[in-house]
Order: C-alpha cells, then sequence, then structure tokens
C-alpha cells in the first residue's frame, strides 16, 4: 500500500491521512476515474482527522471530518460544474476555494502552500478544458437552433422546417443564414444547403 501511496506523498502529505483518505475514494471512483492528486490540512493546533482535497480525473472531492473523525463527510463536483478556484495564502498555510457553476462555494484552510499551488495548477487546467467544453456545446446548440444541426435524431423533418409552415419572408430568413455563417455558426455548407431550400420555395 505505502508503494501506492509514494506518488501522493510528493508535498509533504501525511502519510496515515493520505492513506485513509485515498481507501475512502477508493470506494468511490466510477468506471476509467482515477486519483491526481490529494492535498492534506495542517492545522497548527492538533487535527487527528484533517479536512482534506481529492482531485481525479472527472471530478473534485472534498472530505470533513466530523464527531472527532468518526464521520466523514463528503461533496463532490464534475469538472463541468465547476466555475473557478481560487487560493489564498498566509502565514500558516493556504485557504483553497471552489465556486461552482451554481454559485455555491466550497472552502478548506490550512491547506500547505506548496500542496495548495499544486491543487490550483490543476484545477486551473480542468477549467481551461471546461471553458473549451461549455463553448463547443454553446455552439452546438446555437447551430441546432439555427437547424444547421440536429440534436436529436427525428424520422421526418422538424414543424418549423417544413415550407407550409414557414410564414416568414424568404430574404429575411435569407439574411439571417447569412449573419449565421459570418458569426460561425453554421457551416458553409449548412448554408449552401438551407439557402437552395429557400431559393426552391419562392
Amino acid at each position: 500500500m505505502i508503494n501506492n501511496l509514494k506518488k501522493f506523498l510528493n508535498e509533504e502529505q501525511d502519510p496515515k491521512a493520505v492513506e485513509k483518505i485515498i481507501e475512502k475514494v477508493n470506494d468511490l471512483l466510477t468506471n476509467g476515474e482515477n486519483i491526481e492528486y490529494v492535498a492534506v490540512q495542517n492545522k497548527p493546533t492538533i487535527n487527528l482527522s484533517p479536512d482534506s482535497i481529492v482531485l481525479t480525473n472527472k471530478r473534485i472531492l472534498f472530505f470533513r471530518s466530523k464527531t472527532f473523525g468518526l464521520v466523514t463527510d463528503f461533496q463532490d463536483y464534475l469538472w463541468k460544474d465547476v466555475s473557478e478556484s481560487h487560493i489564498s495564502e498566509a502565514i500558516l498555510g493556504s485557504t483553497f476555494t471552489m465556486t461552482a457553476v451554481t454559485g455555491f462555494i466550497e472552502t478548506i484552510d490550512y491547506i500547505p502552500k506548496s500542496q495548495a499551488r499544486k491543487l490550483y495548477q490543476y484545477a486551473q487546467a480542468k477549467e481551461e478544458e471546461m471553458i473549451e467544453y461549455r463553448r463547443q456545446k454553446e455552439l452546438e446548440e446555437k447551430r441546432a437552433a439555427a437547424g444547421g444541426i440536429t440534436v436529436n435524431t427525428q424520422t421526418e423533418p422538424a414543424e418549423e422546417l417544413k415550407p407550409e409552415t414557414t410564414n416568414e419572408d424568404p430574404m429575411e430568413t435569407l439574411l439571417k443564414l447569412k449573419a449565421f455563417l459570418d458569426n460561425d455558426l453554421i457551416s458553409a455548407e449548412d448554408y449552401e444547403t438551407k439557402k437552395k431550400e429557400i431559393l426552391d420555395r419562392m
């Protein structure tokens, strides 16, 4: 077990605390999920069951001990649900703060500075990935709304695309389509296809 722990002890984490937390996390891991980093609280007072933060490739988990370490409470957030993370350093350690996209805030203090910096580095990399993920998702939704791409497979054309239900001025529709193309919301191929449909109805 100690050999498995070594990779999580690079920033002087407490081996016993890390071992306890990894045992708990292993029971929570989903298919394809791996532990990437473990940070352990280090209060200046005696703390037999320190709080900790665990980063996996899929989510961030906050573990808090209650009832003198007899009970452990945890909160987890998928990386796509994390809005931002911050650290603030003080003499006795750092405070790591994570804000979810819902606005909910999780904080654990007295994280050793070196561990807090590692948490921050990893979280920032994941945040950048998720910003791109959200941007792509938003782009796909805009394309779908423009009629360029349908999100769900349908057996017949969507009602709003049928000629008999379209009351909009063809020229106005063409101008809108051109605006979508100019803003990279639809591809040139989608634009040409829709333009042909509209011109055929005129």
